[in-house]
């Protein structure tokens, strides 16, 4: 069977960028041009079909669907708009978060707070195409640029942001303009943002989890605000990686079994496709137990086809050996004896099987 390539898509930011550069010509020449073209920051020029236009004396406003490809993206199909007016008492351009489009409310994002959540390169490619569209017509650049998106307030729900402390809808992102399917590197950038956070709002203490049920169990059991909660899905490496330079006193790893037993036998990427549960590795632990498994629950262990089928054999006890090899790899990984660390390890119904906390 042929491999099928996957389709790119564009971000936030690049819509935002040709919606406000048509916006911005048709404001000051009384036409539209649709579809629109942009450059993106690599240097690449795409072109953007509208979906909507608005022109009147005051202002001009133009919306574009984002497409993102074959990426399971939450803003997919949504509709980014921007409208664009002139602004006399102001003497450059001015970014203001319209319906849908978020307002920072903490520190530690590379927007200060009481912004619109209007990235730092989308914003520079709007104020650039602007500034060469000005140039051209010899016009001054005293403009509002205002961003909405229609159902961001509901988009943003199933983002970081409400933990991020932005408030209000979606953010305006893209460092390239592209969005590539299954982006590892953008789920990262967003652990980056959540430490960044943390960080900016003084947290000791923050969770990186595999996913929400032990999200949830480790946020229960130490009682943490969502901004010290990160979602690290299968992304341990990058997520300790960052921490060693940007260090929080106290780091926990949550998860289930099964993936942090893969942590246990030293992997940093836990995703299925890049690592494996090693039942050899499993037996091994449970033999260092010793008489507290049973002979023959032991024995069953390389027969069991998945992760959480040895631990119905091997009962619990297997849990609390393999929490403390995963913090000893972390603590590896990490190499900083400024950052405490403890694992916990959570059951599919959402309850501590085991801790290497002290309290526990």
């Amino acid at each position: 069977m042929a491999k099928t390539n996957l389709r790119t898509g564009y971000t936030t930011g690049a819509c935002a960028t040709a919606t406000a550069l048509s916006s911005f010509n048709a404001l000051v020449t009384g036409h539209w041009k649709d579809p629109v073209s942009i450059i993106l920051p690599q240097g690449k020029n795409v072109e953007f079909k509208l979906s909507e236009r608005t022109l009147n004396e005051r202002y001009a406003m133009a919306g574009t669907i984002k497409d993102a490809g074959d990426d399971p993206d939450v803003t997919h199909g949504a509709v980014i708009r921007s409208k664009v007016w002139f602004d006399d008492s102001i003497e450059r351009i001015q970014f203001r978060a319209g319906q849908g489009v978020g307002t920072v409310t903490k520190s530690g994002l590379p927007i200060g707070v009481g912004e619109p959540a209007i990235n730092p390169i989308p914003r520079k490619m709007i104020t650039d195409g602007i500034q060469k569209l000005a140039h051209k017509y010899r016009v001054a650049t005293n403009v509002v640029v205002e961003i909405s998106v229609p159902n961001g307030k509901e988009l943003a729900l199933h983002t970081w942001n409400p933990r991020l402390g932005i408030i209000g809808g979606i953010s305006i992102l893209g460092t390239t303009g592209i969005v590539r399917p299954f982006s590892c590197a953008a789920w990262i950038a967003s652990i980056h943002m959540g430490i960044d956070v943390a960080r900016a709002n003084g947290a000791s203490h923050v969770v990186g989890s595999t996913g929400s049920v032990s999200e949830r169990a480790a946020q229960n059991y130490f009682q943490l605000p969502d901004w010290a909660m990160l979602d690290m899905g299968d992304f341990v490496g990058g997520l300790l990686k960052y921490l060693r330079k940007n260090p929080i006193p106290h780091l926990t790893i949550a998860g289930g079994f099964g993936k942090l037993s893969k942590l246990a036998n030293g992997a940093t990427d836990l995703h299925s496709k890049r690592s494996q549960v090693d039942f050899n590795f499993l037996h091994s632990v449970a033999d260092e137990l010793g008489s507290l498994i049973p002979k023959q629950a032991r024995e069953s262990i390389c027969q069991a086809n998945t992760a959480n089928q040895v631990l119905e054999i091997c009962g619990h006890k297997l849990a609390h050996p393999i929490a403390r090899k995963a913090k000893k790899v972390i603590e590896e990984k990490l190499n900083n004896p400024e950052i405490y660390t403890d694992v916990v390890i959570v059951n599919r119904n959402g309850k501590i099987i085991a801790t290497t906390h002290n309290s526990y």
